[in-house]
């Protein structure tokens, strides 16, 4: 059987006499993970080749498969621990009485006023994204995207170019108290005063078989709306950036059969009156992470129910439709560097004129309409195929 060792007692063994394992998958461990640790998702355990003259400390989400790993380690004859509480639990402490507004903003207005704070002001003045007079809900989730996009709104709030109101929301769907306490303490470690409004969607979604993801997404923007407009808000901000953009339009191409794209903003078709905006339109994701990572910021991955108790440290379901998306990109990427600006401005620079049919707030219509008139005609294409 291993043994139990807490956060405090690891962090007093020397640097040298141990190994931090985080078993979760490589995507969480992207997303944030102890300094030090290396990343050996569950299934690869097995096979990885581990030093035996060393303390090997497992760690997972919470703790919990992490302790049965190490179990399996011991029985191996290896010397193996399970860190108690896991990486919530470590980011928990990681958290305590910590006060970093001052660097967070400092590195906003310096290091990252090119790539953060100035492509944030650039799509909210080019989308038109906010104007005098309105009062937005400026949505948290606990994510990198969402706490970034509140310090920008506060670093916009300072410049003062005009009035307008800010609310700092959060909705709590039914958090653990672990996650809930992980996001209240960054948010107050960055000053930021959110307001938390509770619902009862996780418990609604816990029993669905299937598009749980979906509904759950669906009942949370209702959620937002609403209370937004019970706020005197007019709009709500939410942190989708330029990569969720650019995969959203392959999405719809691949897996939908369409050409759309993820707007910077929207009316609401539900609630008179409100809109989506998503200033953060612009910004890469390398770059969020960059700025998350240089200020040694930690947040949550996924504060969902469903993977409360440590089914994201080793998935055993399919790679999701956006994870492939991700992986296609990277892939082409190493091919043309520029493919992710392409696949932006191919909805940027949409021709009429050369798509066999299009909708717009008419209708349907196709090429044909206007074929035989010769008006609105489509170049000659060039071919390099060998006739």
């Amino acid at each position: 059987m291993s043994q139990e060792i807490t956060v405090q007692e690891m962090q007093h063994l020397p640097e040298n006499s141990f190994m931090l394992i985080d078993m979760r998958d490589a995507y969480a461990f992207s997303y944030g993970h102890i300094d030090g640790a290396v990343n050996i998702p569950e299934e690869m355990l097995p096979e990885a080749e581990l030093p035996r003259d060393k303390k090997l400390i497992l760690c997972c989400r919470r703790g919990l498969l992490s302790r049965e790993a190490a179990d399996e380690l011991c029985g191996a004859g290896y010397d193996a621990y399970n860190l108690t509480g896991g990486y919530v639990e470590w980011l928990r402490m990681d958290l305590e009485n910590r006060e970093i507004t001052a660097q967070v903003e400092a590195s906003i207005q310096k290091k990252f006023h090119q790539t953060l704070w100035s492509r944030f002001a650039k799509a909210v003045i080019i989308y038109e994204l906010v104007k005098p007079g309105d009062k937005i809900a400026v949505c948290i989730s606990g994510g990198k995207d969402s706490m970034l996009m509140a310090k920008l709104f506060q670093e916009m709030k300072r410049h003062d170019k005009f009035p307008f109101e800010l609310v700092f929301l959060v909705m709590d769907p039914g958090y653990s108290p672990e996650n809930r306490m992980i996001i209240e303490r960054n948010a107050a470690s960055m000053s930021i005063p959110i307001t938390i409004f509770e619902t009862d969607i996780f418990q609604s979604v816990y029993n669905v078989n299937r598009n749980a993801c979906y509904l759950c997404a669906r009942m949370r923007r209702g959620h937002l709306y609403n209370q937004a407009k019970r706020l005197g808000c007019n709009k709500i901000a939410l942190g989708h950036h330029f990569d969720d953009v650019i995969e959203t339009t392959l999405m719809s191409m691949l897996y939908g059969g369409q050409v759309r794209t993820m707007m910077p903003k929207l009316h609401s078709d539900n609630f008179e009156g409100m809109e989506i905006i998503r200033p953060m339109y612009l910004i890469r994701e390398d770059e969020i992470k960059r700025w998350r990572d240089v200020n040694h910021l930690h947040f949550i991955q996924c504060a969902c129910r469903f993977t409360d108790t440590c089914t994201t440290c080793a998935p055993s379901g399919p790679v999701s439709k956006r994870q492939e998306i991700k992986q296609l990109i990277a892939a082409l990427k190493k091919v043309n560097p520029q493919v992710e600006m392409n696949i932006f401005r191919s909805v940027e620079n949409v021709d009429l004129n050369a798509v066999i049919r299009y909708k717009d707030h008419t209708g349907l219509h196709s090429f044909l309409e206007t074929y035989d008139t010769g008006i609105c005609a489509a170049p000659e294409e060039s071919s390099t195929k060998s006739s």
